[in-house]
């Protein structure tokens, strides 16, 4: 526990198509986050790739709150300077430093590990995963490949890359032929169900693929699954926790960006109705996963419970959702760790890593 006040630079937005998303979450956080313990910075990353020093007030997490030029921030990649460089329009130039970083980012240049490679270099705390965790996780064809090599059960699915579908599309919808319809169509490096596509019949899977092409150079097709959707948080460093499951249960063809962010219309049954074995394995799991791609700080794995009870393990979000009807804090808070004390856990969490991490040699 940390007995001083700690300056937070709570940063979102992002050059990402979530990016209303990340607005969303990062006012949730602002609002929940205890002011006499911490100063916290809001950092805007605009549309464009830009930061902004913003007000330390709830109305910037509005996506029409004006700019001013005298907000632009730069993160320093030297750690002498502790954080960000602020630059005036008049070219004056004033350090900005900081205790750490809370990056409430997600998608691309921003959960991917980008961010977290900056911020390592600016030798800077920060909550969350770090590079290689996060570019794991962002990467659902690499994410499945280190949870099957840590004996996790994955569902079928194949892949191919924007390049091959534009050079052999015949070749790739002959070996669509092998998957079980309805199949899902994503974007290999994307969240938030942006650019998927529920694919029910063949007929339809072109477009799907052409979709999720605009996204991403990798796409990735799923074997849909028959099963309970399960959602677990997991929590922790080393010695990772998992809090007890939760279900989603879906009133479209499957949860999409318009009803986990629009509708609001699934049903989030907390805890989810589970025989103890079942709840116990899933818990299981999400740690398995957690580890299996080296996870730090926080996590949500999203699983199925089949007919036949098997655990099957879909993916890993190294940056959950963090607004007011996200599963992530929803699940804690049904673990008996309340929004408030989880953001003070997971600051604690982003410096003991860092802490350890200059444990780290870098000298011969």
């Amino acid at each position: 526990m940390v007995d001083r006040m700690l300056t937070v630079a709570l940063i979102y937005g992002g050059r990402s198509a979530e990016h209303e998303v990340s607005l969303r979450s990062a006012a949730s956080v602002f609002e929940a986050m205890d002011k006499s313990r911490y100063q916290v910075i809001p950092v805007l990353i605009t549309r464009d790739g830009a930061w902004f020093r913003r007000p330390a007030d709830p109305a910037v997490f509005d996506p029409d709150s004006p700019l001013s030029g005298n907000e632009r921030l730069v993160l320093s990649q030297d750690p002498s300077h502790r954080g960000f460089l602020n630059i005036t329009e008049g070219g004056r130039v004033a350090p900005l430093e900081i205790d750490v970083a809370l990056p409430v980012l997600h998608g691309t240049y921003g959960e991917d590990g980008t961010i977290q490679g900056l911020l390592d270099l600016a030798n800077i705390p920060y909550v969350g995963c770090g590079v290689l965790a996060s570019a794991v996780g962002m990467d659902k064809v690499l994410m499945k490949w280190a949870f099957r090599a840590n004996g996790l059960n994955v569902g079928p699915f194949f892949w191919f890359l924007r390049s091959e579908w534009r050079d052999d599309r015949k070749g790739i919808l002959e070996r669509s032929e092998q998957s079980v319809f309805p199949v899902f169509v994503k974007p290999a490096n994307l969240g938030s169900s942006v650019g998927i596509t529920r694919v029910a019949r063949p007929s339809t899977l072109e477009a799907a693929i052409d979709l999720a092409a605009s996204y991403d150079r990798k796409i990735l097709v799923e074997d849909g699954i028959a099963g309970r959707e399960l959602e677990v948080s997991v929590l922790g460093n080393d010695k990772a926790e998992a809090s007890v499951p939760g279900e989603i249960v879906s009133h479209s063809n499957f949860y999409d960006y318009e009803e986990k962010y629009l509708k609001d219309s699934a049903e989030l049954i907390i805890p989810a109705d589970l025989p103890p074995k079942a709840s116990d394995e899933a818990r299981r799991a999400a740690v398995t996963a957690f580890r299996a791609v080296d996870g730090s700080g926080l996590a949500r794995v999203d699983m199925f419970l089949t007919p036949g009870d098997e655990i099957i393990v879909n993916e890993i979000n190294t940056l959950p959702g963090f607004t007011s009807i996200s599963m992530y804090p929803k699940l804690w808070e049904a673990t008996n760790l309340g929004y408030e004390r989880l953001i003070d856990r997971l600051v604690e969490l982003a410096l003991e890593r860092h802490q350890d991490r200059q444990n780290i040699r870098v000298d011969r």
